[in-house]
């Protein structure tokens, strides 16, 4: 279990969980239902409690300040939105936007969170992730990454697998410039359209086809918003790994292990 922050195990107490809202905020909504869908819960009070600040407006594109085009690091609103969640009553957090965790980013996060007053155990996307793989497919070899451009050229999976001894696959280079339309186009990407649109889904299957026959035995959708395209979690028979499941599951985890379903 990544723990990013502070302490290490489950925590001693029932925890409450934070969701960092707006990085965009289909994520963030998505990640609070996998949460309610991951949990062992009978009835409305059996569920954890969850605490989601949405402030996008506040979060500058991660994207664009990995590539040089935004000046403004968002790291620093991402942490006066986590200092909110801690101070509201969370004891974990969570941000659901891959890009997020490169480094130039996220350190600049970690940093801040250990010194709230309040602590804050924040785990980390693209370790959970890794972690979830390597539990859900053991024999696992080579696996394709799908992203924004920004998660790409910070080679936040293949820093992160590569020495777990798996080979990754990514799209070439015009392929990858489909993959990120599919996300940030005007007329008809994810984040723009704030629903998944024919073509983004079709732009996306293309690529998932074409890591396909380059070898992957499994596709990481690493950018938050492509698992809203493939809710089956599958592509023609392909497995498809959804990091946001990866986060949401290792949430319940630190706050209710006992709670969390086997899959």
């Amino acid at each position: 279990m990544s723990d990013a922050t502070r302490g290490g195990g489950p925590l001693s107490q029932p925890g409450i969980i934070g969701i960092v809202g707006g990085v965009g905020p289909l994520a963030g909504l998505d990640l609070q239902a996998k949460i309610i869908s991951q949990t062992i819960a009978g009835r409305d009070q059996d569920h954890l409690p969850v605490i989601s600040v949405s402030r996008p407006g506040d979060i500058p594109d991660r994207t664009a300040f990995l590539l040089g085009q935004e000046p403004r690091n968002p790291a620093y609103p991402i942490l006066d939105q986590l200092r909110l969640l801690a101070d509201m009553g969370a004891t974990v957090a969570g941000i659901p936007c891959n890009t997020a965790h490169a480094p130039a980013i996220f350190d600049v996060i970690r940093a801040g969170v250990a010194s709230f007053a309040r602590p804050l155990r924040l785990l980390h996307l693209i370790d959970e992730t890794a972690d979830y793989l390597a539990g859900r497919y053991p024999d696992l070899r080579t696996v394709g990454v799908l992203s924004t451009t920004g998660t790409w050229r910070a080679r936040l999976y293949p820093d992160a697998l590569a020495p777990r001894g798996l080979r990754v696959l990514a799209p070439d280079e015009t392929r990858q410039a489909a993959v990120h339309a599919a996300v940030y186009d005007p007329a008809y990407g994810i984040k723009s359209a704030g629903r998944v649109t024919d073509r983004a889904r079709a732009e996306l299957a293309r690529a998932i086809d074409g890591l396909r026959r380059q070898g992957a035995e499994a596709v990481i959708l690493g950018c938050t918003e492509m698992p809203l395209a493939f809710p089956a979690g599958e592509h023609e028979g392909l497995p498809l790994v959804d990091p946001a499941l990866a986060l949401a599951r290792g949430l319940i985890r630190v706050v209710g292990a006992e709670r969390l379903k086997d899959r």
